[in-house]
């Protein structure tokens, strides 16, 4: 099995690669951002999975799935994160990738599912898609859930901001886009309605 890993962080490349090495696989090949993993295909021909980390660099979030499926003349490539949502999750594999792989899986999970992918099979963690969905609020994402929260919580934005660690215009955004989807004319009221339904 040739195998390319592509992820910003030496470390979690390296420990990757030593695993499955020690389990067998030894023709795998690693590198640090998306241009250097387009262009080790390029050079060395199409591989049997390649694993790309969500955050690194020129990945700029599905693009560069799409550009290694091109490249891997659409040979299985796979998500690798360890903060992206389920959400990220399903948009990668509806975009065609082969899997997604929280870098929380246990090595053996891994091995297996590096396997499972190569065969031309589609991986997602059951337990880590499970988990993820309790987060969330209907159809809201996880962040638009927190900040909704917030607000239940009676907070402002700022406060909410604080919380999270984002910038205030952002929480603005997330806001607007959660009155939208609660039908909501306002803040007061989506804190309302969140309170009514029971959402949190």
């Amino acid at each position: 099995m040739r195998l390319l890993v592509a992820d910003d962080h030496d470390l979690v490349r390296e420990t990757i690669a030593l695993f499955l090495e020690a389990e067998g696989i030894t023709d795998i090949v690693s590198v640090d951002s998306l241009e250097a993993a387009l262009k080790a295909i390029s050079e060395s021909g199409t591989f049997d999975l390649v694993l790309l980390d969500y955050n690194m660099p020129g990945m700029d979030g599905l693009t560069g799935l799409h550009r290694a499926l091109e490249a891997n003349k659409n040979r299985p490539v796979a998500i690798l994160s360890g903060t992206a949502s389920s959400q990220v999750a399903n948009e990668a594999i509806a975009a065609g990738a082969a899997g997604f792989i929280p870098k929380t899986l246990g090595s053996k999970s891994m091995l297996s599912a590096i396997r499972f992918m190569a065969a031309g099979e589609v991986f997602l963690p059951f337990s880590f898609m499970q988990q993820a969905e309790k987060k969330t609020v209907g159809n809201l994402t996880e962040r638009e859930t927190e900040v909704l929260r917030g607000l239940v919580e009676g907070k402002s934005n700022k406060e909410i901001a604080r919380d999270l660690d984002l910038q205030e215009v952002t929480i603005k955004l997330h806001v607007k886009t959660l009155c939208r989807k609660l039908d909501a004319k306002n803040r007061t009221q989506a804190a309302m309605i969140a309170r009514d339904r029971g959402l949190l």
